[in-house]
């Protein structure tokens, strides 16, 4: 490969039992990135176990046995190559995974195809009723800032390859994605049937009325996402070595923004919460070294001014001239996914945002909102629970540098999680700003 392929996040979301793991499986085969042979061993395993038809559903919940016995470390991540880009496919199989996937790690999902098996959307001309993890994936995306959509309509043989079936079921998600935020006109719909293998990598010639894009078409007319460099410098640490005759090593990955040799930056909120101003002496990408970095870069810094005690992980690198906002107050839009009972006013849970964990407080529940339509349900609301959305305002228990969602997104976007699991979701919108 003479050229770096450029590289695409993709998450399959949808209901349960739509067809999503049998059309990663699926695409994965018929573009020959799953071989014959493994694809054999997995047809008599799904025989074998009274499941014909499970076997593309099992190339990627094979995955998941290898990590269970720890061979794979990331939860069903899959590479995948077309002409044209370089895929990492994340299939998120139910709620909780789905949210980790989407939010914790480093990268976030730049592109999601919402799979909705035809056979399920219920209702006569005018009334629709969707499966409620279809409503909550789509409107889930949307929040998490998941850039381009993909709507694919599955299981199409099962409704005789009927393009009025097809057509009423692109008018339901349309309605769906409209309230939630969606650009209906940038998503590409269409209409697949994964197990027998039409329209994933080949044209069908079943639906002669489908003039569309297969899903690997599909796939490929994404767009590059834009790499934010015209916004302001804001890299948060990973980590902090210290290395001999260099000194005080900071790592992480640009967010946003671009870093150069001989800029001043300043580290916030650093040790003493004020802020460690320095001079970048070099920027080293994969032992080499570069002139500068910029948005989706890990790199080593060598800093002139910081003290091995002055920085740590969780603290944000900015430009002298724009430094990262601290917060000492900020409200966010939130969706609760996972609670165990409800949230209220000094619930305390963890915060991960970019590299930090930080606690929060929750100070004031000011509204909760219907998760479909963003309307206001109700001002001030004693709790809230699973499935609800709300605007919340939150105190970090220690400094803690966040971004509003309309000024730097990347900055901006969290998972709460508590024992263990991943409760809630969200982005902050006003920042209380503390006074250096």
């Amino acid at each position: 490969m003479a050229k770096n392929k450029e590289h695409i996040n993709l998450v399959f979301v949808g209901h349960v039992d739509h067809g999503k793991s049998t059309t990663v499986g699926r695409l994965l085969y018929d573009s020959g990135n799953v071989d014959e042979q493994a694809m054999r061993k997995l047809k008599d395993k799904a025989q074998e176990l009274g499941k014909g038809g499970f076997e593309f559903a099992f190339v990627m919940d094979n995955l998941k046995e290898e990590q269970e016995r720890g061979v794979t470390i990331d939860l069903s991540h899959k590479k995948f190559e077309t002409d044209k880009y370089f895929f990492t496919i994340i299939d998120a199989p139910g709620h909780k995974d789905f949210v980790k996937n989407m939010i914790t790690g480093a990268s976030q999902a730049d592109a999601a195809v919402l799979v909705c098996g035809a056979n399920e959307i219920k209702g006569t001309e005018g009334v629709t009723e969707l499966p409620p993890q279809t409503v909550e994936h789509a409107r889930l995306t949307k929040i998490l800032g998941v850039g381009q959509l993909i709507v694919a309509v599955n299981k199409m043989d099962m409704q005789g390859y009927s393009q009025e079936r097809f057509e009423g079921v692109k008018k339901a998600i349309t309605a769906l994605l409209k309230t939630s935020g969606w650009k209906v006109e940038n998503v590409q719909f269409i209409a697949i049937a994964s197990l027998p293998g039409e329209n994933i990598v080949k044209k069908s010639d079943k639906m002669p009325w489908y003039t569309g894009p297969t899903l690997l078409e599909a796939i490929n007319n994404l767009a590059v996402p834009q790499k934010p460099t015209d916004l302001p410098l804001r890299l948060p640490i990973q980590d902090v070595y210290n290395i001999t005759g260099i000194g005080v090593v900071p790592v992480g990955r640009v967010e946003t923004g671009v870093i150069k040799v001989n800029d001043k930056v300043v580290a916030v909120p650093g040790r003493e919460g004020k802020g460690v101003p320095g001079d970048v002496k070099t920027v080293e990408m994969h032992h080499e070294q570069m002139p500068e970095a910029g948005p989706g870069d890990n790199v080593g810094l060598s800093i002139r001014g910081f003290g091995k005690k002055d920085v740590a992980r969780g603290d944000v690198i900015g430009h002298a001239t724009d430094v990262p906002t601290v917060a000492t107050e900020f409200t966010a839009q939130i969706v609760v996914l996972n609670h165990p009972s409800v949230i209220t006013v000094g619930y305390t849970p963890v915060f991960h945002i970019h590299t930090a964990q930080v606690a929060c407080t929750v100070l004031e529940i000011v509204k909760q909102l219907n998760p479909m339509t963003g309307e206001t349900l109700k001002e001030h609301p004693d709790f809230i629970k699973n499935g609800d959305a709300a605007i919340v305002k939150f105190k970090p228990v220690q400094p803690l540098v966040i971004e509003t969602h309309k000024t730097i997104p990347q900055m901006s976007r969290f998972a709460i999680r508590d024992s263990g699991s991943t409760v809630a979701a969200g982005m902050c919108i006003e920042v209380v700003k503390k006074q250096m």
